[in-house]
This record gives C-alpha cells, sequence and structure tokens, in this order.
C-alpha cells in the first residue's frame, strides 16, 4: 500500500476510544489510551488487553512442511507435537538474525495438523519473501500468509486467563506455558495459546477479521471488574523491557547472531541441517563475543537506543533500549558490552545527553511475576 498504513480490524475501536495512533512498521497502532503507566501497571496488577493484528501470521500445510520449516529455523521442528509452542529464530547464511519467531503445531477440527509462524510485523514482507525464495520448486508444502485475514489479541496479566475463559471453549488452565489449541472463540473457531510478550502470565488470541471487535469488547467488559484495561505499544515496550524480552531493530538484527543475543536456547546443531548452521557452529565456539547485559540506574535521566556504554574511561559497548519502568520505578536498559565488562554488579557508566550516569549491571529479567520459572523470551 504506496503511502498507506494498513489498518488493523480494530482500529475504528481504537480511534472511537481516544486512542493516540502512530504508524509502527507500516501499520497504524495504538500507543496508549490514557498513559503508558496507567496501561502498564494495569497488566502488572490485572489485565492489559492489546492489539497485536500486525504481527505477521504465516500458515504452512502438506506433508513437507515440518521438513522445511526445520530447514528454515534455527530449533528443531521435527517431534514437535500438536498443541506445543517454540520460540526459534530466522537466520540468514552468516547466522545473522532475520527475525524471532513463534512456531504453532496445531490441529484443525477435522484432524488435520499445521503449522503457524508468527512473526515480527516489520520484518512481515521480508520473512514472506525469505519464504518463498526457499520454497520454490517444492511441491508438497502450502503457504498462505493469513495476516490481514485475521486479528491477533493478547490479553496479559495476573486475572487474564479469568477475563478471557468465557469466550474460549477449551479450559485455558488446561494449556501449559507454550501451548497452544484450536477452539471456539467467541462466535466463530480460533486458536487459543498461553503465551505473550510482557512477563506476565496470560493468552494470545488468534480470531477472524471479522470476529475481532466482539471478542475484544467482551474480554475488556470482562476485566473491567478487576481493574483490567486496552494497553498500547507504549505499555508493551515497557512490560517487555522490564521482562527483558529482545526487540528486533532493538536488541536483534541481521548483524547480531542468536549466541551474541544471549539466546543459544534456541539453537539447536545436533543432527540437522538448517540455514545459517555452519556459520553458528563456528560462532559458538567464540569465546569473546560481546553480551546482553541489563543496568539499573539511581538517578532518573533515562537512557535510549545508541548510547554508548563505558567502563571507568574505556567505551565498551552501547544501549539497545531503555525506559523508566514503572514497576521498578527507576530507568533501567538493555546493552550490548565487552564481556569484560558484563559481570553483575559491575559499576558501569552511560553517556545520556553528554553527561555520564552510574549504572550497574543487573541480572536478568528485571522483572519476574511471582512463582514464575525462568523460562525463554517470546516474540514482538
Amino acid at each position: 500500500m504506496s503511502g498507506e498504513l494498513d489498518l488493523t480490524p480494530l482500529d475504528e475501536w481504537h480511534r472511537a476510544n481516544g486512542a493516540r495512533m502512530v504508524d509502527f512498521a507500516g501499520w497504524s497502532m495504538p500507543v496508549q489510551y490514557s498513559s503508558i503507566v496507567e496501561e502498564h501497571r494495569a497488566t502488572r496488577t490485572a489485565v492489559g488487553v492489546f492489539d497485536i493484528s500486525h504481527m505477521g501470521r504465516l500458515r504452512f500445510d502438506g506433508p513437507g512442511a515440518a521438513i522445511f520449516l526445520d530447514h528454515l529455523l534455527t530449533r528443531r521442528v521435527l517431534g514437535v507435537e500438536p498443541g506445543q509452542i517454540r520460540y526459534s529464530l530466522v537466520t540468514n547464511e552468516a547466522g545473522g538474525i532475520l527475525d524471532d519467531v513463534l512456531l504453532y503445531h496445531l490441529s484443525d477440527p477435522d484432524g488435520s495438523s499445521y503449522y503457524l509462524l508468527v512473526v515480527n510485523a516489520g520484518n512481515r514482507q521480508k520473512i514472506v519473501a525469505w519464504i518463498e525464495q526457499h520454497l520454490a520448486g517444492t511441491k508438497d508444502v502450502r503457504f498462505v500468509d493469513q495476516t490481514l485475514a485475521t486479528a491477533m489479541i493478547a490479553v496479559q496479566g495476573p486475572h487474564a486467563l479469568e477475563a478471557t475463559q468465557s469466550l474460549v471453549a477449551q479450559p485455558l488452565t488446561d494449556l501449559r506455558y507454550y501451548q497452544g489449541t484450536v477452539t471456539r472463540i467467541g462466535d466463530d473457531t480460533g486458536v487459543a495459546s498461553r503465551t505473550g510478550y510482557t512477563g506476565e502470565d496470560g493468552c494470545e488470541l488468534i480470531v477472524p477479521a471479522e470476529s475481532a471487535a466482539a471478542v475484544w469488547e467482551r474480554i475488556l467488559a470482562a476485566s473491567r471488574s478487576s481493574g483490567g484495561s486496552p494497553a498500547g505499544l507504549g505499555a508493551r515496550d515497557t512490560l517487555r523491557l522490564e521482562a527483558a524480552m529482545p526487540l528486533y531493530g532493538h536488541e536483534l538484527s541481521e548483524e547480531i547472531d542468536p549466541y551474541t543475543a544471549g539466546l543459544g536456547f534456541a539453537v539447536q546443531n545436533k543432527d540437522r541441517q538448517y540455514i545459517g548452521q555452519a556459520a553458528l557452529v563456528a560462532r559458538k565456539q567464540q569465546t569473546d563475543l560481546p553480551r546482553r547485559i541489563g543496568l539499573t540506574f539511581s538517578a532518573r535521566r533515562v537512557p535510549r537506543q545508541h548510547y554508548k556504554v563505558f567502563l571507568q574511561d574505556e567505551l565498551v559497548g552501547e544501549v539497545t533500549s531503555g525506559t523508566f519502568s514503572p514497576t521498578l520505578e527507576r530507568p533501567i536498559a538493555m546493552a550490548y558490552v565487552r564481556a569484560a565488562a558484563a559481570a553483575i554488579g559491575g559499576e558501569l557508566s552511560v553517556d545520556i545527553r553528554g553527561r555520564r550516569e552510574p549504572a550497574r549491571v543487573a541480572e536478568l529479567p528485571f522483572y519476574r511475576r511471582p512463582g514464575a520459572a525462568s523460562v525463554g523470551t517470546t516474540t514482538s
């Protein structure tokens, strides 16, 4: 769409309810409704409801789908059971990250299984082109981009499942983290998954575009008694940063490999071959890779992407994401630094608009919900 932004199926609702809209990866998206801090805190204490329909949703059917995806992704696809979801990466031949993705293995009501790849909005066209390039000549895989035909809604927070359950036929508490199912959602069939990008428990729903407004409004109505709120991209970013989840274009890019990013758990090299494997096998052996770290600050000035990080007077890295944390009530950041500067508790400084601000290397994530086990990351 030359010169025009894509609109989610909930665009009219956002505008009618006072959302501040921004251009995000070619989509018109709500950045906030009330304030970022209010929406952040509603998600941490009750329910935040997010329109994430800008995320790409790519479906793969056919007898060769699993083999094709196993060659495309850094994490093993063969052997993933129906109902399982895996965080993975798409890498180029040099091992650089083209995108971080969620792979779903699902079963339709008729019993036939298929795979769904959820990709970042800003990378969707690039990944579609990459898929089509590597599918050329393949006859046993059917690939469909379902993004514009569907909507995706994230419901996150300690009361998220109870706010959503009345719409979903499948008991959501039966799903473990990183599981999903095809089920009745509202008046149509959709996909419900126990996933999210906030550090909270919750679920994500994929429904037909025409059903989105009704599902959205019913979830919001059910969440109000606990203090729930619609939430925009602003709160989604502060939440994911507290949870130390990487964002493409910040912590991830084609110049960054999975081991540098601290995502080695999403790379499986044994007894398989995938695009970029040779480069990553070699990269894994390097001991001097930069490290992704967390930084906390006592002063109130907020670090931003590309701000320089110093160990005494030595430049050792740069900030990839920074914000004021509503939960910790202090500035936080993630950065890539030299391995020698990455020790937890170490004292560094960040040049914030011409003045060095002291920072301490913090254990990641900055925030972990009470009772939660340490888990891998999810996509944005």
